[in-house]
């Protein structure tokens, strides 16, 4: 079972903390995608999965679409931000 609580932010959005049980193996594999890639992280991946999951379902949401993409190219600032 999920558990969530809201973390406010300096603008629009906000942060979600999520605590979720997960099984082994996709735990092990986590781990072991983070040990080769250094760049990733715990909270990034799993930002990404789940946008990617939820985009990739039909979800038609401008912050969702941003996430996902600002998880595919991290570099880039306009994936970032909400336009001004």
């Amino acid at each position: 079972m999920a558990r969530l609580s809201t973390l406010p932010l300096d603008g629009a959005e906000s942060l979600v903390s999520l605590r979720a049980e997960v099984p082994e193996p996709l735990l092990e594999a986590m781990r072991q995608f983070i040990e080769r890639h250094p760049n990733w992280d715990q909270y990034r991946l799993f930002q990404a999965a789940l946008a990617g999951f939820l985009v990739q379902n039909g979800i038609r949401n401008r912050g969702v679409t941003r996430c996902y993409l600002a998880n595919l190219f991290p570099g880039h600032q306009a994936f970032s931000a909400p336009a001004a």
